[in-house]
């Protein structure tokens, strides 16, 4: 899908000169942003695959490890909540 975009020219030269510098069009840059920010990106699934081995059980770092309550409690024990 092609799109229109509103943006100052002073701001896209700055951004376009900056991207050059690490191998990156702005283009790529927006792109790569908007999927981001659509969620459900392929590293998104990597880390959630990755989460559900380590718990499900078969990512066990040890034989014997347990939940423990604070483990389990982790994120409430946080101050200041969020």
């Amino acid at each position: 899908m092609n799109i229109t975009l509103s943006i100052d020219e002073q701001t896209v030269k700055r951004a376009r000169e900056k991207l050059q510098a690490v191998g990156k069009s702005v283009n790529e840059e927006i792109r790569e942003h908007l999927q981001q920010v659509a969620g459900g990106g392929d590293d998104e699934i990597e880390k959630a695959i990755e989460f559900l081995v380590q718990t499900s059980g078969q990512g066990k770092p040890d034989a014997d490890w347990k939940w423990s309550r604070e483990d389990a409690y982790e994120e409430r024990l946080k101050w200041p909540r969020k």
